[in-house]
């Protein structure tokens, strides 16, 4: 079909634009500047301040002591960066990181995470999807694929609802044929990056995977098939850490070796 055709040109220049490489190796679609990225995270970080009171003392002094931990693993560009962290009062079991060198733990997840080396497994994994630079993939890739559906719709002449009818199957094709699979592609790549970071700070990465056997106890309800999923499934991404371990179990005893033993109190 001819709008196929326009679909494969404007999907090849914006790709053309601004390709990139992650730090698996990976290919990436890259629209927006760091300094775009790094914008956002800091308006995304001061809106969630106001939407949740933070707390201080001794739970603020652990979460930043393993953050500062894994920070001092990270590339020259990333390490240098003024890294702020906050705990926040809430008992839903969340963590993030945010392009611009932010980081935020709920109450909740201290609950799950049940020492340092599972708390540095979620914050390794938090930070390596700022390090892949996974918001921008994220966001470019959205934008891309709207447009590819714009450009289906002109160019065919889908008109009525005929033509809203198959624009809203293409676009429920879109969103598990392309965004979902590249969130569950990026979750993937954030556990093994994340592994890897935890264990170059000193951190025993084996509690990846308690942390992920807490995490899936602590959840409830029905999960929707993995095909339709935002994560992998819980079995896919214990046996990808499975698969990282031995690497990874080797440079945590290098980083032991080397004199990388933090000892973070837990509250």
């Amino acid at each position: 079909m001819r709008w196929t055709h326009y679909l494969a040109v404007g999907a090849l220049s914006v790709s053309l634009a601004a390709c990139t490489t992650s730090p698996t190796g990976r290919s990436q679609l890259t629209l927006m500047s760091d300094e775009q990225l790094d914008q956002m995270g800091a308006q995304a970080f001061a809106q969630y301040q106001q939407e949740l009171p933070t707390v201080g003392g001794a739970p603020l002094r652990y979460v930043q002591c393993v953050t500062e931990a894994v920070v001092r693993a990270l590339p020259e560009r990333e390490r240098s960066q003024n890294w702020q962290v906050k705990v926040f009062e809430s008992e839903d079991a969340n963590a993030f990181a945010l392009p611009g060198g932010y980081v935020g733990i709920n109450t909740g997840l201290l609950h799950v995470a049940q020492n340092q080396d599972q708390l540095a497994a979620v914050i390794g994994h938090e930070i390596a999807h700022v390090l892949a630079r996974h918001a921008n993939e994220r966001a470019s890739t959205q934008t891309a694929t709207q447009l590819g559906l714009s450009v289906i719709s002109s160019a065919s002449g889908m008109q009525g609802a005929g033509g809203e009818t198959m624009m809203a199957a293409l676009g429920m094709g879109a969103q598990y044929g392309i965004l979902l699979p590249f969130s569950r592609r990026h979750e993937s790549e954030a556990d093994t990056l994340g592994l890897t970071l935890m264990a170059d700070a000193g951190f025993d990465p084996r509690a990846s995977i308690a942390l992920w056997d807490n995490m899936g106890a602590a959840g409830s309800g029905a999960r929707p098939p993995a095909w339709m999923s935002t994560h992998p499934s819980h079995g896919q991404r214990i046996g990808g850490l499975e698969a990282a371990m031995g690497e990874a179990m080797s440079r945590y005893e290098r980083a032991r070796n080397a004199g990388r033993t933090p000892n973070c109190p837990r509250p």
